[in-house]
């Protein structure tokens, strides 16, 4: 009479259905929900900031990224100048990059500042 049973080993457990499947799905929602929520409309907006600032002529009225709001007097391929103020007659103009502008202003903004 043994006084210790014999221990089996137990079955192995089947694999379950598509668990392999779930990390893989679950990264492709998260880079679809990254893409659609993150990436798509950033690049719109870039897209967008990019074509207004090529299309930036004499006279429009523009806020830079500083907060300097001006009329465009003088413009190159990577620098404008901006009037920004009249002092006794006389134009004060800065010079700053394009890609500062951060708004066009609809005409005639600046008189009403």
């Amino acid at each position: 009479m043994p006084l210790i049973s014999d221990a089996f080993a137990q079955s192995a457990a089947a694999p379950g259905d598509g668990g392999g499947m779930m990390p893989l799905v679950f990264i492709v929602v998260m880079f679809a929900i990254f893409y659609f929520l993150l990436i798509r409309p950033q690049a719109k907006r870039q897209k967008e900031l990019k074509s207004m600032i090529e299309a930036l002529n004499k006279g429009d009225e523009v806020v830079t990224s500083g907060g300097l709001v001006g009329r465009v007097t003088e413009l190159s391929d990577q620098y404008l100048t901006l009037q920004i103020a009249t002092v006794a007659g006389q134009p004060v103009a800065v010079s700053v990059q394009r890609s500062s502008v951060a708004t066009l202003l609809p005409k005639g903004s600046m008189k009403s500042i």
